[in-house]
């Protein structure tokens, strides 16, 4: 019995996804270099830095927006319509709940803000419907919440202010910056038991 809980405990790791999702990333970044020296793309859509206020601005308004956002569907939603993923990190130290979070945030806005998004709107040439396209193709690949309404829009409304605020700034750390803080609050959050999912 004890064996057989101690391996449920070990089947994920924070530090060992972490890995992944970095692995991952860099081969983004690779792609997204190549799309730059073959003139797809230019640096400018990526780090821009014309406008340092509104980045910081965007990053602090989106994440403390988005965390509220989750906090709200936590309180009156009862537990079986939502996924308690956040809440299932509470047992991991903070070092390994960081280093997931940060480089999962990092994985999905490289990947999907900064290739899908950018090369719909290189094609399309329309900014809403290249992030619309790009957020129904990030709930593709979120099938587990299928079943649960409420958590496909947990994903929604975030998807398509991380794809605003990205086409806003120009730049690719604004959107990974508050989805990272907006993951990471909800955590710690559960972590510490300053937040429980209604029964």
């Amino acid at each position: 019995m004890t064996k057989n809980t101690k391996k449920t405990k070990k089947d994920f790791c924070p530090k060992d996804a972490a890995f992944v999702f970095s692995s991952f990333t860099f081969v983004c970044v690779a792609i997204i270099f190549a799309l730059i020296v073959y003139d797809v793309f230019t640096i400018q859509n990526f780090l821009s830095i014309d406008q340092p206020f509104r980045m910081v601005m965007s990053v602090v308004l989106a994440s403390f927006a988005l965390l509220m956002f989750g906090i709200i569907l936590t309180l009156f939603f009862p537990s079986k319509y939502i996924d308690e993923t956040n809440k299932n990190y509470q047992h991991y130290s903070l070092l390994g709940i960081f280093a997931f979070m940060f480089t999962g945030a990092l994985f999905e806005e490289v990947l999907f803000r900064g290739i899908i998004q950018n090369l719909l709107f290189v094609f399309i040439e329309h900014q809403w419907t290249a992030i619309v396209i790009t957020t129904l193709l990030f709930l593709g690949i979120h099938i587990q919440y299928f079943k649960k309404p409420i958590m496909l829009i947990n994903i929604t409304v975030p998807s398509l202010i991380l794809g605003w605020i990205y086409f806003e700034t120009n730049n690719i750390l604004v959107p990974i910056l508050a989805h990272f803080l907006m993951n990471l609050g909800i955590t710690l959050l559960f972590k510490y038991n300053l937040l429980s999912t209604k029964r």
